[in-house]
């Protein structure tokens, strides 16, 4: 009789336990339905508190991207030389600079300058004078 009712409140438990989850869970994916962009921006405050942390950070709102595909970026760009999945990207446009963060180690990975553009490409021709009617060209 003893063991039975053991049995009884550790499966009593397990429900309330099982109830309280789903109940959170549920929770969370109503208000990731509602407002994808809260759940957005609550986890991008957090990046930037523990960045902010680490390093000192421009003034300006970042970009921020997270890494998937750490091997085709390490192709393309030496930044990402050391990338893992899940390392997040601050951009600073106005700052011109990019920091690498890794949210599992708590470390900033890389930090390196901004280039917008392409700086190896070669500048555009300057366009050939055209010609002008002003009278202010004749002598």
């Amino acid at each position: 009789m003893n063991n039975q009712k053991v049995v009884l409140m550790v499966l009593g438990v397990l429900v309330l336990g099982l109830a309280a989850t789903s109940g959170v869970l549920y929770k969370q994916v109503r208000t990731l339905k509602v407002d994808p962009q809260k759940v957005s921006e609550e986890e991008n405050r957090k990046v930037l508190e523990a960045v902010g942390k680490l390093v000192l950070l421009p003034e300006e709102a970042p970009t921020i991207a997270t890494v998937t595909d750490p091997e085709k970026l390490k192709s393309e760009q030496a930044f990402f030389a050391k990338s893992a999945v899940g390392d997040k990207v601050l951009i600073y446009t106005g700052a011109l600079k990019a920091i690498m963060y890794r949210p599992s180690e708590n470390k900033i990975v890389e930090i390196a300058p901004l280039i917008i553009g392409n700086p190896n490409a070669a500048p555009a021709p300057a366009p050939a004078p055209a010609a002008s009617s002003d009278s202010s060209d004749s002598e």
